[in-house]
């Protein structure tokens, strides 16, 4: 089934043209089933070309999914029009009377900020409370994730002396895990942040699984059943150029930024980076979103309630 956005939502245009099937709201209406509601929570400052990249993945999958777009009222976007975010978003006060089978917590440009110095960090604490019984399950990224696992379990970030940027070789830690369904043993993740979740601090908490780290970046993703939260660090959904667009904008601010490693061919800015990690984020949300079907309740109502 195709995923269900705006008709005039930007990224409607470029999924159709990658091939992403999409519906309209009058096709939608049509089918005689339940779309799995999924809450994007959008915390970066480029609304647009993250809603690309979690739409594309998340539009991959056979069931019918509705999407909706969710931002903080705490804090106005810089990068974002207001005529855009008025038009296709809604803030999370207008929303937390629904329920949600998943939602995804995106990352956000402040992670070197002590959480509490975030200007919308009660808005997060009161988001992360509600995701308890109005969410059936909830995908947290990098510092979605971060924020997320401090907050619930008092998981601390440590601050990198030299930003992980690059590509990194990851390891399948639990391949009977319902998420990693048809992973590698082994594989590529783009990492870009100046922080990081140790592993000494997830094993102090037992609820806490981890699924995927690499020897060189650490902790990757994480599994919380009770609670039926996935943490993942890194960025699985990041599109080929991302890194790039990062790494030049950087230098072109005059910040110091080295190469991100194991990226562009031959270490070379001037060609094109090929995508290693597609494969993997498709089968990453495909699996949470699998799992989801299998076990949210068909009536909304019921989520969070314990039956």
């Amino acid at each position: 089934m195709p995923i269900k956005i705006p008709d005039t939502l930007p990224a409607f245009e470029t999924l159709v043209n990658e091939g992403v099937r999409v519906m309209t709201e009058t096709v939608a209406i049509r089918q005689d089933i339940r779309p799995l509601q999924i809450g994007l929570l959008n915390l970066m400052p480029n609304k647009i070309k993250t809603e690309v990249q979690m739409a594309r993945l998340v539009g991959a999958s056979p069931l019918q999914v509705e999407l909706s777009l969710i931002r903080v009222g705490g804090h106005r976007a810089k990068n974002t029009s207001e005529e855009h975010l008025l038009a296709f978003y809604d803030t999370w006060e207008e929303v937390k009377h629904r329920k949600f089978d998943g939602f995804i917590i995106t990352g956000a440009p402040v992670e070197t900020l002590d959480y509490e110095d975030v200007t919308y960090w009660d808005e997060m604490k009161r988001i992360l409370d509600w995701t308890e019984t109005n969410v059936h399950s909830t995908l947290n990224v990098c510092w979605g994730a971060m924020a997320a696992i401090y907050h619930f379990h008092g998981v601390p970030k440590h601050t990198l002396e030299e930003k992980a940027f690059g590509v990194y070789r990851h390891h399948n830690r639990k391949p009977s895990s319902v998420y990693l369904n048809g992973f590698s043993d082994n594989f590529e993740v783009p990492v870009s942040r100046w922080t990081e979740i140790r592993m000494e601090d997830i094993r102090k908490v037992p609820e806490l699984e981890i699924l995927l780290d690499s020897d060189e970046t650490g902790v990757c993703l994480i599994q919380e059943k009770a609670g039926n939260r996935l943490y993942i660090f890194n960025h699985v959904e990041y599109d080929s150029t991302s890194l790039a667009d990062e790494y030049f904008r950087d230098v072109s601010a005059g910040v110091p930024i080295k190469l991100p490693k194991n990226y562009f061919p031959h270490n070379d800015p001037s060609l094109p980076p090929q995508n290693r990690w597609r494969g993997h984020a498709h089968l990453l949300f495909g699996n949470w979103i699998n799992e989801i079907y299998q076990t949210t309740p068909y009536d909304l109502e019921k989520i969070g309630t314990g039956t």
